[in-house]
């Protein structure tokens, strides 16, 4: 299986607009793998692209990608959907007349379905693009699974409910991606021992190099995310051949370098983790 990461950013990219910190700066002069756009990730073995935040565009353009088949989706919150436009942008044909549009299948998990009804106009927007022949969305209810070209595809919700993680198993091969919001989460005993499980990193409450405090202890945002420690706990009881963690925050406040630095320092503890960044290709 051969999964391109096309961003690796969260809700804040780096760099920030009008940011001027030191990480942006950086993050502006060097770009890739200092920069992260908004978290997608492409399994080519599909076609299949997961999640389409604002920038996907500019994420597409720069990937390996020739071709996109279908789209699924992880959560309704905005920088996972706000760039579905891309949906229209690779199917419309508007040259031909009568016109020969492409179809995007667009599959949407139980619950994502029943909240695109009611946030940020989302089904609206996929309805259209069904009603102009752009797509076609497919539902996958709770409990079932999805085929696509030999691989099974199971949508699972975490413990935010609302979102869903998705178990892949192509032949002798199982990998776990999670897009967003471990909080509360502990792994089901099936997802034990998959080769590769892709999570996002958590909040860094803690800096983990210096062990500086970077958020208050009743910090609002610690009541509704998971932390870095608490994701390298989930880490611990997966007991995965290889963890790739994405979704990292501006705000989290740590370098590309810094974090390879965290690596090194978690794999003396012999803890093997590893930070996506954009572009990044991996193939298990």
């Amino acid at each position: 299986m051969k999964i391109e990461f096309l961003g690796t950013g969260g809700a804040i990219p780096t760099p920030r607009p009008l940011c001027t910190c030191h990480i942006c700066l950086e993050a502006k002069e060097k770009g890739v793998p200092y920069s992260r756009m908004g978290p997608s990730i492409f399994v080519h073995d599909l076609q299949l692209l997961i999640d389409t935040p604002e920038d996907i565009y500019q994420q597409v353009n720069r990937s390996t990608i020739s071709e996109i088949k279908g789209v699924l989706y992880s959560h309704w919150h905005p920088d996972h959907v706000m760039g579905r436009r891309i949906i229209e942008t690779i199917s419309a044909d508007w040259i031909q007349h009568p016109p020969k549009h492409k179809k995007v299948d667009v599959y949407l998990p139980e619950q994502v379905e029943k909240d695109f009804h009611t946030y940020l106009g989302s089904r609206e927007h996929l309805t259209f693009f069904e009603w102009k022949g752009f797509a076609h969305t497919q539902i996958v209810h709770d409990g079932e699974t999805l085929s696509l070209k030999g691989t099974t595809i199971f949508p699972f919700r975490l413990a935010e409910d609302y979102v869903y993680g998705f178990l892949f198993e192509q032949q002798d091969k199982r990998v776990l991606i999670v897009m967003d919001e471990l909080n509360n989460w502990k792994p089901d005993p099936s997802l034990v021992g998959v080769d590769l499980a892709i999570l996002p990193a958590g909040v860094f409450d803690i800096h983990p190099l210096t062990g500086e405090r970077l958020l208050a202890e009743d910090h609002p945002v610690l009541e509704v995310e998971a932390t870095f420690t608490e994701t390298l706990e989930m880490i611990q009881e997966l007991n995965a051949g290889r963890v790739i963690l994405t979704h990292i925050e501006k705000v989290n406040g740590l370098s590309y370098r810094e974090l390879k630095e965290v690596e090194i320092k978690l794999r003396a503890l012999n803890i093997h983790v590893e930070f996506a960044y954009d572009t990044q290709m991996v193939t298990i």
